[in-house]
């Protein structure tokens, strides 16, 4: 009688499997006892999209990992260190002299050991990439690289790692094609004792008593470009301070001077145990004082580099698979627990505000009438 089940009211029997049903913690409504709503759809809409958001940064985060930096005295006693650079000075090979002098006494003549190309100033000054050392209020440089929060200037690390075990090649010396050779290219590595020292770049004749001609000084321009500028091994996907940099000299008798501070650096990814996880490198902080000189003193460039007891490593650490599962599951949870209070709440104002009209329809009438009175 209407719809009245009789056995299925009195012969209730359990069903297969009802006692592990008992301990569902997660009962499920029957579709006709459901209702859908244009508030709940919209704020499903909201859900998906911040759990997108949310879920984007922390997969980037996850992906770019965390960097810690460790400065420390440095244990181990070096004897020899490596300077590698490619130098173009507006002058002819045979005018110049490169001289490397350190705080031991040793005098090293570099131009021996470097390489050094005739070349056109134009092919290298409407290179894309050159610009020009800026000054601060303090007048240091402004090179666009230095300390930021994730390092002097670099990619992350494990960027850094990728980019150091490429081959290092030196790129040739552009063909003149029957342009002026009015400029030298020297480039190359050379050993230097890891020591405070000066490496310079004068006129021939000048900065030393060695016999020779005497250059004329209608001869000296030594504008120059930095292509390549780096200490210890040759990295030439890293990015240092001083690469392309240009500097323009105003007057023959003009000198250069970059003071170097140079901190000997790893770059490890987290369990860098081995080669290829691990670089050391070398970084450097640069200050320039250019001006120009009288006669009695030796114009040029000179680069005083000095060699710090510490050393810095900037290992990358990243979080297990497991461990960013976890991280993702509580993300999703916060906001489905954030998003259904929040459509309870908006449910909740709405039918407050459904009552209170309700209540100032049934006010409105004639004095002593009874809202809903059916005569």
């Amino acid at each position: 009688m209407n719809g009245y089940n009789e056995k299925g009211h009195y012969d209730d029997e359990p069903e297969p499997g009802s006692f592990v049903k008992a301990f569902d913690a997660f009962p499920k409504s029957k579709p006709q006892y459901v209702t859908r709503t244009s508030g709940g759809g919209k704020w499903t809409v909201v859900m998906s999209v911040v759990s997108c958001v949310l879920l984007w940064s922390e997969l980037a985060r996850w992906w770019r990992g965390s960097e810690t930096h460790t400065f420390a005295v440095e244990k181990g006693v070096g004897h020899s260190m490596q300077i590698n650079l490619d130098i173009v000075v507006r002058m002819r090979c045979r005018d110049l002299h490169v001289n490397v002098q350190d705080a031991a006494g040793d005098r090293i003549l570099a131009a021996s050991r470097l390489q050094e190309d005739a070349t056109s100033w134009g092919q290298w000054v409407d290179a894309k990439g050159v610009h020009r050392l800026g000054r601060d209020a303090h007048g240091r440089a402004v090179t666009g690289a230095g300390w930021h929060d994730e390092g002097f200037g670099e990619e992350h690390v494990h960027d850094i790692v990728a980019m150091g075990r490429k081959k290092a090649r030196w790129g040739k010396t552009p063909r003149l094609w029957g342009a002026e050779a009015d400029s030298c290219r020297i480039y190359g590595s050379l050993d230097l004792n890891k020591v405070q020292g000066d490496f310079h770049i004068t006129a021939r004749g000048h900065g030393y008593h060695e016999a020779g001609t005497h250059l004329d000084h209608t001869a000296f321009n030594f504008s120059h470009v930095i292509s390549e500028l780096s200490f210890g091994p040759y990295y030439p996907s890293l990015v240092n301070p001083l690469d392309r940099t240009i500097n323009l000299a105003d007057a023959h008798f003009y000198k250069f001077q970059y003071y170097m501070s140079v901190v000997p650096t790893v770059y490890s990814v987290q369990g860098g145990a081995t080669s290829d996880r691990t670089i050391f490198a070398n970084q450097y902080a640069v200050t320039e004082q250019s001006k120009e000189v009288g006669e009695r003193l030796v114009p040029g460039l000179f680069f005083k580099y000095d060699i710090e007891p510490i050393l810095l490593h900037v290992e990358e650490r990243r979080d297990s698979i497991l461990s960013f599962l976890m991280k993702a599951i509580n993300v999703l949870s916060g906001v489905l627990v954030a998003c259904h209070w929040g459509f309870n709440l908006s449910e909740w104002f709405r039918e407050a505000a459904g009552r209170r009209r309700s209540r100032r329809g049934q006010s409105e009438g004639v004095i002593g009438a009874k809202g809903g009175y059916d005569e």
